[in-house]
């Protein structure tokens, strides 16, 4: 066993609001991710945890090998038609990356597009992820945005099909979220962010111009917004909007006309949000909560000039039981997704001549399930891919007839070694501290005895709903006579636009006081016995409020690239996403935010305990949680960890961010890691 790291500590004050806080390591943020001292601590934390595990390898790759025997290594995703091409993604056996192809839809030939695992030799690159990807209409090019440090700056490629080359030099240091091209394949729109990494212009790009040259059609100046730009479904409109968590701006131009410049359909106004818009032919439609829907409303807004959010008209009557989160549209029909009865749904609308007719739910046979609106790249036609799910049934790509509803299975992922009548998905209800009802979703084997050892994973914010849907990866727990739950706190969208303003702002300690709710529950209901609770980002700080806030509940946590530290970062608008976010977590500025935040900021909170065993984990290149967030409250923690506590470690992922290793293997090793943790934790083998 190596010796435990120390940190130093080199006491500062903070002081706002004529409150003093004490952070002595605030120096892990400021000498910065290059610091040789940074860098000695993180390494010695790695050290510490290689040591921790060593008894325990043989037990992870026992695992690693139960979690590949579950993976089909050669498949293909359904292609996508669009054009005369159908585009996919292939995994070899043994090839850690995805290859991209598109398959002549009348031959059946067959293209390589892109191929990671040689770009990834070819360039010497420990990590690659493809963010997004366009084909020109004509299908002559092919663009992508890559990423290879994991800090979320995109390089734009754009290869020549005909060629089988890159058309021009790639466009550098792009957002990572904008990749369209106009209706005649010569332009390409994107994004880049400010100094903040907050998406902050778009531009229009002409293939085969320096990018010097670019033309920058719209600036977001508000800290507090973003910039995005999509291609509205009948392709002739790009709808260019302004986003912030409560409030929305929307213009437009035309995707023919190479010279077209923004138009302003929807302004922003605070409180009122168009979370979704698109181009229906003579009307803009748009999903929007004004007028006091708080589980918004489907609207057609006139294309006239001078038009309003006040003469928009209802297409569906409005329902307070109905939450509506998107659409796509279709030449002859709508497709709406939403939630009822906290779990997701379709509807499907047809189109006429006079507008659109009556909402038809899409019924599925099981009770519990999440569907959601596939990739659908073409506008004319009568069927629509959505992807389906649950807790015990692997995801099925079917395609549903939009004149019927009836769905016609594309692909059932494979998982070999599974036999889904092996398994149960029930749900229970837990009962938080203010007499709200909280949904936990459940999944174990059939033979399982209970009471049994339980993961319970949760995350609560942003509106994010955790749906119950399979995972491969738990197999290994469940059926080492594990369950599997998951809880449905507030600060997610289960149960509709209620249950995530529930839990956010001056509501925050909700998500906290219902996790722990949950916990308490399955234990008092004789369906756990000892508790493993599992969080990552939103879901980290998650961990860290209820580990302090209950540590003996909890037989280990998993605390993954954690926002621990939430009043430095949220006091520091020079770091990334902090002033986009002042309307989920509040602006510390102000006094009344400041003292929430206060109450429950992970990092601010720790004080002298008997912890459970905890896994804490971070990337180096992280740009979401900063890799010093998760250092520091390791560091200070260990300072604070009472005789009796459990082992804490920290693990950096050097050469990755927010989103871990981008390997597949080497994301299946790291999920074993994990789990050799939580066995060995269980009975206190460390």
């Amino acid at each position: 066993m190596t010796e435990i790291p120390s940190a130093a500590r080199r006491g500062i004050t903070h002081s706002i609001h004529g409150h003093d806080r004490a952070d002595d390591y605030h120096w892990l943020k400021t000498q910065g991710k290059q610091d040789a001292e940074v860098l000695g601590y993180l390494t010695a934390e790695n050290a510490h945890l290689a040591a921790v595990m060593e008894p325990h390898r043989a037990l992870q790759e026992e695992i690693y090998r139960e979690l590949l025997s579950h993976v089909q290594e050669q498949d293909d995703q359904p292609p996508v038609p669009q054009g005369e091409w159908a585009y996919f993604m292939r995994t070899e056996e043994g090839q850690a990356h995805a290859i991209y192809l598109r398959r002549q839809r009348e031959t059946g030939q067959e293209e390589v597009l892109l191929d990671l695992n040689t770009l990834k030799v070819d360039e010497g690159l420990d990590n690659v992820w493809v963010y997004a990807t366009s084909a020109s209409p004509d299908g002559r090019y092919w663009a992508y945005l890559l990423d290879t440090t994991g800090q979320e700056i995109m390089e734009l490629r754009v290869l020549d099909t005909q060629t089988g080359k890159l058309a021009e030099t790639p466009l550098k240091e792009t957002g990572a979220w904008t990749l369209l091209w106009n209706a005649t394949g010569t332009q390409l729109f994107y994004s880049t962010d400010d100094a903040t990494q907050r998406t902050n212009r778009l531009w229009r790009h002409t293939l085969g111009q320096p990018q010097d040259k670019d033309e920058l059609l719209y600036q977001e100046d508000d800290a507090t917004f973003q910039a995005v730009a999509f291609l509205a479904e009948n392709g002739e409109t790009v709808l260019l909007g302004s986003l912030a968590n409560m409030a929305q701006e929307w213009h437009a131009l035309d995707a023919r006309d190479g010279h077209s410049t923004p138009q302003l359909i929807v302004p922003r106004q605070r409180g009122t949000e168009v979370s979704r818009l698109t181009d229906g032919g003579d009307h803009w439609l748009l999903l929007t909560n004004a007028g006091g829907a708080s589980e918004f409303k489907l609207m057609r807004l006139p294309k006239r000039a001078g038009a309003t959010l006040a003469d928009a008209v209802e297409v569906l009557p409005y329902d307070e039981n109905r939450h509506l989160t998107g659409f796509h549209l279709f030449k002859n029909h709508l497709l709406l997704s939403g939630r009822e009865g906290g779990f997701t749904r379709l509807w499907v609308l047809p189109r006429t001549a006079e507008g659109y007719g009556a909402a038809q739910r899409v019924e599925f046979p099981e009770a519990s399930y999440t569907v959601r609106i596939g990739a659908n790249r073409e506008y004319d036609v009568s069927t629509a891919r959505i992807l389906y799910t649950s807790l015990t049934q692997p995801m099925q790509h079917l395609d549903l007839d939009l004149n019927t509803l009836h769905t016609t299975l594309v692909k059932d992922t494979p998982v070999p070694n599974y036999d889904a009548a092996k398994y149960v998905a029930e749900q229970v209800w837990a009962t938080a501290e203010d007499g709200e009802k909280i949904p936990v979703s459940l999944v174990r084997r059939q033979d399982t005895l209970l009471p049994a050892p339980t993961l319970l994973y949760g995350y609560g914010s942003y509106g994010a709903s955790m749906e119950p849907a399979f995972a491969m990866s738990r197999l290994p727990l469940l059926d080492r006579g594990w369950v599997w739950a998951i809880a449905h706190i507030r600060g997610g969208s289960e149960l509709g636009r209620r249950w995530y303003d529930a839990g956010r702002l001056k509501h925050k300690m909700n998500t906290f006081t219902d996790f722990i709710a949950a916990g308490e529950h399955l234990k008092a209901a004789g369906i756990s016995t000892e508790l493993v609770a599992m969080g990552r980002s939103a879901g980290g700080l998650l961990m860290g409020g209820v580990v302090n806030l209950r540590p003996n509940l909890w037989k280990a946590a998993f605390v993954g690239v954690p926002f621990v530290d939430v009043l430095s970062t949220m006091l520091d608008d020079s770091i990334p996403l902090t002033t986009g976010e002042y309307d989920e977590w509040g602006n510390p500025n102000e006094l009344e935010a400041y003292a929430t935040m206060r109450e429950y900021s992970p990092y601010d909170n720790l004080q002298e305990a008997k912890y459970p065993h905890l896994f804490v984990s971070t990337g180096l290149n992280d740009p979401r949680v900063a890799y010093w967030e998760p250092a520091k409250y390791v560091a200070r923690l260990r300072t604070l960890q009472q005789p009796g506590s459990g082992t804490l470690t920290l693990k950096t992922n050097m050469g990755a961010g927010h989103f871990a290793s981008s390997g597949r293997y080497d994301a299946l090793n790291e999920t074993a890691e994990e789990y050799a943790f939580a066995l060995a934790a269980l009975q206190d083998k460390f």
